[in-house]
């Protein structure tokens, strides 16, 4: 990591750290401490490793997607890039910005570029769905318990449509695209164009043979996906949905860690709000905005003494464990880099 890469990273904990800070000032009271009194040690260390199993779903349905193309790339180089890919997505907008530390990883290990870059975009794809999928059943099979849910909830039920309605449209975008790959070349063309008007870039034309080549590249992975990988994408599905259930389950274990019911399908209908909101570019790692969307939608159900506790033990977990757990795989992998480039020059 550089010099900015340090900064962005330390902005991003600092903002975390002083919204977090207002939000425990406005909620903490004398009966806060009752509550911490009773926490059960034994629902935190099982929130933890459950976070921790989350992110070896997500190596998992790395290395089977992998596989799926013929590529051998081991379990601990999935889990490296996945780690390190934590860190990434904490300094750059919302928490969707690791995709290229997975791409280049993926080369390291032998895969091409397009199929490396088909692999980490199917992800998000699959992501979409499942997310998508899980909002469907929210508003359509919940049945009168979601209208219940979302009138005790006033903006979220409106939240929770145009999050399903975001999701599906990326989605939809997403197969029209693949059909018609010379469509997107347009489209990307246009927009490159654009912002070449706008900022005159100084090699617009590599850019736009870039766009051409990364285009096709990507098309053949995602054909390659459909006719060779299908075992790939069944893997990626199943593990996609055990990744966003053993995340999701995460608050609802840290309630019962402090004495709370599990409110189970309320911190489901939350946690895909969040989710989506997360992904929005709005601040580094989505630090801040994770903090106050947590604290407004849980304190509708969870006592307001109880609430800021719950939340930072929630960050904790989510943010700051994946930050420390991150650091070294990044590390090394400068360190990998910084050598091979001198190598290189010798």
């Amino acid at each position: 990591m550089d010099k900015s890469q340090w900064k962005w990273l330390l902005v991003s904990i600092g903002f975390s750290a002083l919204v977090m800070g207002a939000v425990l000032y406005f909620t903490v009271d004398e009966t806060t401490v009752g509550y911490l009194s009773r926490i059960n040690p034994f629902y935190l260390i099982l929130a933890v490793l459950l976070h921790i199993l989350s992110l070896g779903f997500w190596a998992l349905r790395i290395q089977k997607m992998t596989i799926s193309l013929g590529y051998q790339v081991g379990f601990k180089h999935c889990l490296n890039l996945v780690l390190a890919n934590m860190v990434v997505a904490a300094i750059t907008p919302s928490q969707a910005g690791g995709e290229p530390v997975r791409v280049h990883e993926l080369y390291r290990a032998g895969v091409p570029v397009g199929d490396a870059t088909a692999i980490v975009i199917m992800e998000r794809v699959i992501d979409g769905i499942v997310l998508g999928a899980g909002g469907a059943f929210a508003m359509l099979f919940l049945g009168r318990y979601w209208s219940g849910l979302t009138s005790g909830f006033g903006g979220v039920s409106f939240l929770m449509y145009g999050a399903w309605i975001l999701i599906s449209a990326f989605v939809l975008m997403f197969v029209y695209s693949v059909r018609n790959p010379d469509r997107l070349k347009r489209v990307l063309r246009r927009i490159s164009c654009w912002i070449d008007r706008r900022w005159h870039l100084r090699r617009i034309e590599h850019i736009l043979a870039t766009i051409d080549r990364e285009v096709d590249n990507f098309n053949h992975g995602l054909v390659e996906f459909v006719n060779h990988g299908r075992s790939g994408l069944v893997w990626g599905f199943f593990l996609t949905s055990l990744y966003w259930f053993s995340e999701f389950v995460i608050a609802s274990v840290l309630l019962m860690a402090l004495g709370q019911p599990p409110h189970f399908v309320e911190s489901f209908v939350v946690q895909l709000v969040i989710a989506v909101i997360m992904m929005i570019p709005l601040t580094p790692g989505g630090s801040g905005v994770s903090e106050i969307s947590a604290t407004s939608f849980y304190s509708l159900f969870v006592p307001s003494a109880i609430v800021g506790v719950f939340v930072l033990l929630w960050r904790l977990i989510i943010y700051y464990l994946n930050i420390a757990l991150g650091l070294l795989p990044s590390l090394s992998i400068v360190r990998r880099e910084v050598l091979a480039r001198a190598r290189r020059h010798r």
